[in-house]
């Protein structure tokens, strides 16, 4: 028995073990990708197709004159500028009349008491301050007013009548002072101009 175990031997190293080779070589082949690959090909960059374009033939046609069309414009609306007016002064509404035959209570108006020279100086500095208010006013006698310069025109009118009051009721120092308002009014309004 030792005999056939040496003689499968030597028949075994004698006949090589093909089919496992030929696996092998396939294998290798397939890893390392021969058979696979391809070779690389070059990218297709700034194809420039030449174009010849295709001009269509002119046919000797006359052009008839162009039609004859009138062309009315409308006319542009008139603009009108809006004013915004200045605000009315508050009047207050006339007392209801009494009846002829009841009595009339007159509140006195309380005036401080003035020494004589400056009552006179305050008659003469009223006077002066309500002499420029209306040569101012003057001025501005038929012109084109601003909404400003309107609102102006009716404080210094307010302020000059305010002052006069004061003068018929005796209080110089209060006719003073709105006569200068007025004044001081009048000559910003012609400043304004």
């Amino acid at each position: 028995m030792a005999e056939i175990g040496t003689v499968r031997q030597m028949s075994a190293t004698k006949q090589p073990n093909w089919s496992w080779l030929t696996l092998l070589c396939v294998c290798v082949l397939c890893i390392a990708g021969c058979y696979t690959r391809r070779a690389p090909t070059k990218p297709v960059v700034n194809f420039v197709a030449p174009v010849h374009p295709v001009l269509p033939q002119m046919k000797n046609t006359a052009l008839s004159s162009p039609p004859d069309f009138e062309a009315t414009i409308p006319e542009a609306p008139e603009i009108v500028e809006e004013r915004a007016q200045p605000a009315k002064p508050h009047v207050p509404a006339p007392a209801a009349p009494e009846p002829a035959g009841a009595e009339k209570h007159v509140q006195p108006t309380i005036a401080p008491e003035v020494p004589t020279e400056e009552m006179i100086a305050a008659k003469v500095q009223t006077q002066h301050s309500l002499d420029i208010a209306e040569k101012g006013l003057g001025m501005v006698q038929g012109k084109n007013l601003n909404a400003t310069q309107q609102d102006l025109v009716s404080k210094v009118r307010g302020f000059a009548d305010n002052a006069r009051e004061a003068m018929r009721n005796g209080d110089w120092e209060r006719a003073k002072n709105l006569a200068k308002k007025a004044e001081v009014l009048s000559e910003e309004l012609a400043a304004g101009l």
